[in-house]
C-alpha cells in the first residue's frame, strides 16, 4: 500500500468520524478534537487513539464501539480498534475553529 492509498483511507476514516457526535454537544467528535491519532497498518487494520470530554462521559461505553463499528463499514478497512486515553486531558482548546464558532466560543 503506497502513501496515497494510506492517505485516501485516512480521509475516508475522517469522513466517517465527522458523522459521529457527542450526544451532549452538537459538534462531531473530529471537530471537537477527541481524535488524537488514526493509524492504518499494511493489513488495512485501523487503530484510533481518542479521548472523551471527561472520564465520566455518559457515552464512555458506547462511543468507542460506535467509532469501531462505523469505521469497519469502510470496505478498505479490515479491522478497527479504538483506544481511549486521557493523556493529554481534553480541553476546549483542542476544538477546531469551526467547532468553537458553532458553540459560540468565538
Amino acid at each position: 500500500m503506497n502513501e496515497a492509498e494510506v492517505q485516501e483511507i485516512g480521509d475516508k476514516i475522517v469522513g466517517v468520524l465527522k458523522t459521529i457526535y457527542d450526544p451532549e454537544i452538537p459538534v462531531d467528535i473530529y471537530e471537537l478534537g477527541l481524535i488524537y491519532d488514526v493509524m492504518v497498518s499494511e493489513d488495512n487494520d485501523v487503530k484510533i487513539l481518542m479521548t472523551l470530554t471527561s472520564p465520566n462521559c455518559p457515552v464512555a461505553e458506547t462511543l468507542p464501539v460506535e467509532v469501531e463499528e462505523k469505521v469497519k463499514t469502510l470496505e478498505e478497512v479490515d479491522n478497527c480498534e479504538v483506544e481511549i486515553t486521557f493523556d493529554p486531558t481534553w480541553t476546549q482548546d483542542m476544538m477546531s475553529e469551526e467547532a468553537k464558532l458553532e458553540l459560540g466560543f468565538l
